[in-house]
């Protein structure tokens, strides 16, 4: 299953993990009892597997990380941000298909 391949961030990593990578990040902001959260997860997974080695691929749970989706204005999930060079540099919010997460992904890389 692909899902070894997303990385798991909370508000204490996520400078690390996140703003200081190299690569390029997408970022699931979602939570356990958001039905379009769990629609998305799947195709978060896929992308983790399909972009391996060329961007990060993680999910941030906001139930037990609320510092982190603050600091960003999250006021829906899921709401998915891209980032690079510790900048944000995309958003979107709501179960979107895989086509606009991967042309958000494409255009930074």
């Amino acid at each position: 299953m692909a899902n070894d391949k997303v990385v798991h961030v909370s508000d204490s990593e996520f400078e690390n993990k996140v703003l200081a990578s190299q690569l390029p990040c997408l970022v699931d902001f979602w939570a356990p009892w958001c039905g379009p959260c769990k629609s998305i997860g799947p195709v978060v997974e896929e992308l983790a597997a399909e972009y391996d080695g060329r961007a990060v691929i993680a999910k941030m749970n906001v139930d037990d990380n609320p510092t982190t989706p603050g600091k960003f204005g999250i006021r829906a999930i899921p709401t998915l941000i891209v980032f690079k060079n510790g900048e944000a540099v995309d958003q979107v919010t709501g179960a979107v298909g895989k086509a606009q997460l991967k042309a958000m992904i494409d255009k930074i890389l």
